[in-house]
């Protein structure tokens, strides 16, 4: 086993994910989570047929310009291509960072609503050293908070903050990036205001918890969800509303140390997710600037569609690619706030053959 790396690899690479113009591709759903997806498109949750998905996203053309990191599971971590290539040396030679899902589900709180804590932390320091040899360069750790009539509550915040936090300081010491990922429900029929004053407490808490645990902030990431309304809310919010409230959330809360803030996508369409990561930046840029880069840490948004055409047919694996680093492309001109449609999830397939630029970044 390796020792402890210096934090200046870390810090280095916490840099390198958080580059302006470049995300993350959150490929790292569970091996049951994989399966639905493939399910959706008629094809069985097998090892080979996880494999095959996943090998068509890495070997994408062109989708390194576009991605600084991807996070794998923990089988996709020691997969390789069908010709022997592993996955991790295919990630590198595209210069994205392969990171890994560390934490290993959740468990309810007991005495609480519902409310749950995570697991993972018990061997965490051997699989993250082991995960470090293998060529991860960073993790990932997600903590679910939800939000309802007395929800989160003040215990349920703590004990995740504590957790977020005793996992940052494991994976630093390992050698990996920890990205900290408190997601906040957008279960519920709760107010945009009232997302923002949960996140506010949220993000406050893992702050203060990171401080505590001696974390080195210049060697982390944030992976948050976006200041929405719930789901089930009558409120309808618009993408400049969206990021007013998430821009001033973060500036509340957040450090300036922290080299970057990759938001999730969850409960937005893709186009949504671009179309709301622009606006967030485009108002950054008009308000004095961010002293974090807003990026993107997608998963569904980055891979939906890429999977609908693909469908584990061969000869659409092209296509498929096409689309994949379509979607890479749109988001990471949304993390410098020029992303200008038309959105790649939107056309049809007579219409994509007019987009072809996308696999070399050329002109559209």
């Amino acid at each position: 086993m390796v020792g402890p790396a210096p934090l200046d690899e870390v810090i280095a690479n916490a840099n390198k994910l958080a580059q302006p113009g470049k995300g993350i591709l959150a490929s790292d759903e569970s091996t049951r989570t994989v399966g639905k997806r493939l399910q959706s498109v008629g094809l069985d949750n097998t090892e080979a047929n996880r494999q095959a998905f996943r090998e068509m996203l890495y070997t994408t053309p062109g989708i390194g310009q576009y991605l600084s990191g991807a996070i794998l599971f923990h089988e996709t971590l020691f997969q390789s291509t069908a010709n022997g290539t592993p996955f991790v040396k295919v990630l590198g030679e595209a210069g994205i960072l392969p990171g890994i899902k560390v934490d290993v589900g959740l468990v309810p709180i007991p005495g609480t609503d519902g409310e749950t804590s995570t697991l993972g932390l018990d061997d965490l320091t051997n699989r993250s050293r082991a995960y470090y040899e293998q060529g991860a360069r960073f993790a990932k750790w997600r903590a679910v908070l939800k939000i309802g009539a007395n929800l989160p509550s003040s215990l349920a915040i703590a004990m995740n903050a504590r957790d977020l936090a005793r996992y940052a300081s494991i994976c630093q010491q390992s050698g990996l990036v920890p990205i900290v990922e408190p997601e906040i429900l957008i279960d519920g029929d709760h107010t945009l205001e009232r997302s923002a004053e949960v996140a506010e407490r949220v993000f406050a808490a893992v702050v203060a918890a990171l401080h505590e645990h001696r974390v080195c902030l210049e060697g982390i990431l944030l992976k948050p969800q976006m200041i929405l309304p719930g789901a089930e809310s009558p409120q309808k919010a618009s993408p400049e509303e969206i990021a007013a409230a998430t821009l001033r959330t973060l500036r509340r809360t957040i450090p300036p140390a922290v080299p970057g803030v990759m938001f999730l996508s969850g409960g937005q369409s893709e186009q949504e997710a671009t179309v709301n990561l622009n606006t967030l930046n485009s108002l950054a840029l008009q308000t004095g600037g961010a002293p974090w880069t807003l990026s993107f840490s997608f998963g569904r948004a980055l891979q939906a569609s890429p999977l609908r055409i693909w469908s584990g047919d061969a000869s659409k694996v092209e296509e498929a690619q096409e689309m994949a680093v379509g979607l890479a492309r749109v988001n990471a001109e949304a993390v410098l706030g020029k992303y200008s449609g038309p959105h790649p999830s939107k056309l049809t397939a007579s219409l994509r053959e007019n987009f072809r630029g996308w696999r070399q970044g050329e002109p559209r």
